[in-house]
């Protein structure tokens, strides 16, 4: 089998990998229809993660259940199944909790740019769709096995209820899903931060009712004119960087929310200013497996199409150009195909 891996900052190779095998009864083979490049990808193909051999890539996948292990019983061969990029047995307390993500024997789910993957703890981590879906249907559904159900994660964890304002930082496919997420729970208004002409009209399709193209304090103060001085009820922050989360703290009104779901490179906060703010944050690897079934009901009944972020769809063998468009922004995020 050919699969990706990534050999140094911007050298990733579609090359000769081992085909997945059943290593414990908890695993399942997923033959994938698709999967793609993800955001935090870039941090290991920019060499801001350090690259010390060659890694497998990919944690988003959807595909046809090939083969389980003896002690698999929720899915079966196949069956149309998604999953999260953490395995979790979603019975262990934190799981049970909401937070799978934190799963007490989770792992990381990897090699997924591939036309197979292994899949650990599949009774816990992977959920079914009620049949096979139409082809039309399967870029949507790839969404909610990482950046809808992160974008979602982002809404939940910053409190978004009908009728407050909120404000999204970050217009990559994570942000652009967490416009559509806070829509989704009713946001009256949704203020989205983008340079990005492309960008802003995803985000205004998504159900942003206003742009803020400035960053830092002016991004800041922009946001308070919006807002009548006061800020947002809720902020979102999809970026990880010490500027996005500088943002997205000044940005919130006094007892307001601030979720943080980039993966953050760098980030430090100053205990004494954050004191001041009377900002709740929440944060962390989104616990997507608990997402899954509503935002999969979501996706089938044709209530959201998460799907519009693949603004290229490139085959497999292909997925060094998806890296470098996605690098490049002359892609928001790369759809592969086997």
């Amino acid at each position: 089998m050919r699969g990706t891996v990534i050999h140094a900052p911007g050298d990733v190779r579609f090359e000769e990998r081992a085909e997945p095998k059943i290593l414990q009864p908890t695993d399942a083979i997923i033959r994938l229809s698709a999967t793609c490049v993800c955001g935090s990808d870039l941090w290991t193909y920019r060499g801001i993660n350090e690259v010390k051999q060659p890694i497998p890539m990919g944690h988003e996948y959807c595909g046809i259940v090939e083969e389980v292990g003896s002690a698999v019983t929720s899915v079966k061969r196949g069956q149309f199944v998604i999953g999260s990029f953490f395995a979790s047995d979603n019975t262990c307390p934190h799981c049970q909790a909401g937070y799978q993500s934190s799963c007490q024997h989770r792992e990381p789910v990897v090699g997924a740019q591939a036309p197979r993957v292994r899949v650990p703890l599949a009774d816990g981590t992977l959920v079914a769709t009620p049949e096979v879906p139409p082809d039309a249907l399967i870029p949507s559904l790839l969404a909610v096995s990482d950046v809808f159900g992160t974008g979602w994660f982002a809404a939940d964890a910053a409190n978004v209820k009908p009728g407050t304002t909120v404000v999204v930082v970050g217009d990559g496919a994570v942000g652009l899903l967490a416009v559509l997420s806070a829509k989704q729970m009713g946001a009256e208004r949704i203020i989205a931060m983008s340079r990005h002409a492309s960008r802003q009209k995803l985000a205004r399709e998504f159900g942003a009712t206003d742009i803020v193209t400035e960053r830092g304090a002016e991004g800041i103060a922009h946001i308070k004119e919006l807002t009548r001085g006061l800020g947002a009820h809720s902020v979102l922050e999809c970026v990880g960087t010490q500027e996005s989360m500088q943002q997205a703290i000044g940005a919130t009104r006094p007892g307001g929310f601030v979720s943080y779901v980039g993966v953050p490179h760098d980030v430090k906060l100053d205990g004494q200013s954050l004191f001041y703010t009377h900002v709740h944050l929440h944060g962390g690897p989104a616990p997507v497996r608990r997402f899954l079934p509503d935002l999969i009901e979501l996706v089938w009944s044709r209530k959201a199409d998460p799907g519009k972020v693949f603004d290229l769809t490139l085959p497999l063998a292909q997925v060094a150009e998806g890296y470098r468009a996605m690098d490049e922004r002359r892609a928001i995020k790369a759809l592969l195909r086997p």
